[in-house]
């Protein structure tokens, strides 16, 4: 009579188990295993970014890759006193737009233009000044000396038609921060003495490289009203008016969008 072998309940399985381990898998060197883990789901928490002043944020939903913006409480509140479906005439939306600034300091007002055609620039002198001071520099020898050593120590330069060659070589080093003289924006002038036209209220304006879109300031939120009203319809008289602006916007620096009727 043989040997009787006993067989356990579930070895079969236990062998199947091990064969499988013992599967090569591509990409696995000798002695590597593969471990299944089943991962728990796990709730998305959203991600937050505070602005400085704590004013307003942004949240990102990493779900829907969607950024929205957090708004304050003071922001909400000076936006209920806008009627944002309205387009206000140039003094009331100056009003507005200073009314609903709520920085503790002397802000900027902001004009945003969307017009037809990217690409669209314009040199305008504004009837008032909306920024700081301007240096500007007449070019001459000394200018060239101080380009030599890369040094730019003014906001303006104005040259006369034979200086033009002497700041060609040049060209690298001011046609990126739109220095360059050049006819278009009258900085290229035959009469010296028209350099006191310059000034902060001298300003060229153009589009976005890709997009209509113009950005720029039309002076302090400290200014009395009607200069600021006198060089937003400047701007826009500058632009073509309603013929070649299609929307416009004005808001202080801290503060939300008013739309402006051209």
């Amino acid at each position: 009579m043989g040997k009787m072998k006993t067989k356990f309940v579930g070895e079969d399985e236990n062998k199947n188990e091990k064969k499988q381990e013992k599967m090569h898998i591509a990409g696995l060197k000798g002695g590597e295993r593969v471990k299944v883990v089943e991962a728990s789901p796990t709730e998305e928490a959203p991600i937050f970014e505070e602005g400085k002043d704590g004013a307003q944020g942004t949240k990102i939903s990493e779900r829907s890759k969607r950024v929205e913006r957090v708004r304050g409480k003071k922001y909400i509140e000076v936006k209920g006193k806008i009627d944002h479906e309205k387009f206000y005439k140039s003094s009331d939306a100056v009003a507005i737009a200073k009314k609903t600034s709520y920085s503790k300091f002397e802000g900027t007002l902001e004009l945003h233009l969307i017009v037809k055609k990217v690409g669209t620039s314009v040199s305008i002198t504004l009837p008032h000044q909306a920024g700081k001071e301007k240096k500007v520099e007449i070019a001459n020898d000394e200018t060239v000396a101080k380009l030599k050593d890369g040094k730019i120590d003014f906001d303006i330069l104005v040259a006369t038609p034979d200086m033009m060659p002497k700041l060609v070589p040049f060209a690298r080093l001011l046609g990126p921060k739109g220095l360059m003289p050049n006819p278009k924006n009258g900085t290229l002038i035959n009469d010296p003495k028209k350099v006191k036209s310059f000034s902060a209220a001298t300003v060229t304006l153009k589009t976005e490289r890709e997009a209509p879109l113009v950005h720029t300031v039309i002076g302090k939120t400290g200014q009395v009203d009607s200069e600021l009203v006198e060089n937003l319809e400047a701007i826009f008289k500058a632009f073509g008016g309603v013929k070649q602006i299609e929307k416009a916007y004005i808001k202080a620096t801290m503060g939300p969008s008013v739309k402006v009727k051209v």
